[in-house]
């Protein structure tokens, strides 16, 4: 299933089930399916109970290219994301001033950061360094404490695609952590849906791919990361426990603009894609 947060025009926001024909993309709204819920992260818990009711709705059919999809996880409780986790990506840190950690190096993006899969990513007056990040986003979909390895995709719910936008100078420079660099307003675009886990055969062998402008920047592959989302998991929940909703950058692959200092301009459009998950495109503008 791919499941979205939607709105027509100035309407109050639904749930809603993507399809996907290739010649009509369309939404099917699921208010009656799912007893008006409008929150994801609330529905996760309930998802397989409510799946049955979700694959038959016969609720308002809208062209997908017709609707306004919002972030498809608005209300996390964590949005967490994991630095230097693809190995080209480290040393290309690393020629950047960054060192490598010996260890799962994690940071807090804050929450009020998420923005709509193709809403406007805000450059700050503050900085000149606005770099791009595609990462695949893991989205947990039960409460889970000391998970295993080889448990751990099981309390996975889906996947999304992320931008894990980051003002470079704030993020090496004016924090010891990485936190303020990573959670401007407007700098965590996600989606466009929800893809449930069921739906990807191995999220481990996805192809991911970032431009600008139409050139391409990153392309690369899930499969080059350090440590596995598996792994990410496990770690994680040794510390905390994780909530359903909760979202999970994975890392990103070569091809930022810091070593090179080709950072993203007012009007530079933005377009992150992975196998299978769809992509998102966000246009830089000015701060106001």
């Amino acid at each position: 299933m791919r499941l979205a947060r939607f709105r027509l025009g100035d309407s109050p926001v639904a749930l809603g089930r993507v399809d996907l024909s290739g010649t009509g993309d369309t939404i099917v709204d699921l208010t009656e399916a799912v007893g008006g819920e409008t929150s994801l992260r609330a529905m996760l818990p309930q998802l397989d109970e409510h799946r049955a009711a979700i694959l038959a709705s016969s609720g308002n059919r809208y062209p997908l290219s017709e609707v306004i999809l919002e972030a498809p996880v608005d209300d996390p409780q964590k949005y967490l994301g994991i630095g230097m986790n693809y190995r080209e990506h480290a040393e290309e840190a690393r020629q950047a001033g960054i060192p490598i950690p010996d260890n799962q190096m994690w940071f807090n993006k804050q929450v009020s950061c998420i923005n709509r899969p193709y809403g406007a990513i805000v450059k700050p007056d503050i900085s000149d360094a606005l770099d791009y990040e595609v990462e695949l986003g893991v989205v947990i979909g039960r409460t889970c404490k000391n998970v295993a390895v080889e448990d751990a995709r099981s309390v996975i719910a889906g996947y999304l695609v992320t931008n894990d936008v980051s003002v470079r100078d704030w993020l090496q420079k004016r924090s010891p952590t990485f936190t303020l660099g990573k959670s401007f307003d407007t700098h965590g675009p996600i989606g466009p849906w929800l893809t449930t886990d069921d739906e990807i055969p191995d999220p481990l062998q996805l192809r991911m791919r970032l431009t600008v402008n139409g050139d391409v920047r990153q392309d690369w592959r899930t499969d080059d990361m350090i440590y596995d989302i598996y792994e990410q998991i496990a770690y994680l929940s040794q510390v905390f426990t994780l909530l359903p909703g909760d979202i999970l950058a994975t890392g990103t692959p070569a091809g930022i603009g810091a070593p090179t200092g080709n950072f993203l301009r007012v009007g530079d459009v933005v377009r992150a894609e992975i196998e299978g998950l769809g992509a998102i495109e966000n246009r830089v503008v000015q701060e106001s």
